[in-house]
């Protein structure tokens, strides 16, 4: 012997076993995906390595990995804000409801004609009481029902129409 330790590689020493490094501080695991030549080049020009481009963007997307609250009050002028929520498909039950993709998994709250800020509201209301409390889109809808009651309290609110296009008739 040499009298050489044995922490110089053995298994216990911090250092990875062999093969790469890993990529990511969390568990992870390889997927195969096809993608358009287009977005590779604009994944590339994000992060040289596709897997880091594509958990950049997913986190800068994800309303509770970008540090958003779900819902957010986004300022137009000086006296008027708009509502904009994260996703939350439990929202596609109120009939009259439509939610407008404005980025991301960022949603503006569009009433059909004839609705009004009051039965959104009453509509809000019936939904948390029939959604279960393991239901992971309560908090979103809670302080999305928060901020209605808060601008219809102050008397704070206007409503304003949105122009939205069919694309597709019904065949």
């Amino acid at each position: 012997m040499t009298g050489r330790s044995s922490k110089t590689g053995g298994p216990h020493s911090g250092r990875h076993a062999g093969g790469r490094p890993r990529k990511f501080s969390e568990p992870s695991r390889p997927i195969t995906i096809t993608l358009p030549a287009t977005t590779l080049r604009q994944l590339q020009q994000i992060d040289s390595d596709r897997g880091r481009a594509i958990v950049k963007l997913a986190k800068n997307a994800a309303p509770e990995s970008a540090g958003q609250a779900g819902v957010e009050i986004v300022e137009i002028s000086d006296d008027s804000g708009l509502v904009v929520i994260g996703p939350a498909p439990s929202l596609r039950k109120i009939d009259f409801l439509q939610l407008v993709e404005v980025a991301p998994a960022r949603f503006l709250l569009a009433l059909a004609p004839g609705h009004g800020f009051h039965q959104l509201e009453i509509a809000l209301t019936d939904l948390m009481d029939d959604l279960p409390a393991e239901n992971g889109e309560r908090l979103l809808i809670s302080r999305l029902l928060g901020h209605i009651r808060a601008f219809r309290k102050s008397e704070g609110v206007s409503m304003a129409q949105i122009l939205l296009l069919r694309l597709k008739t019904a065949t």
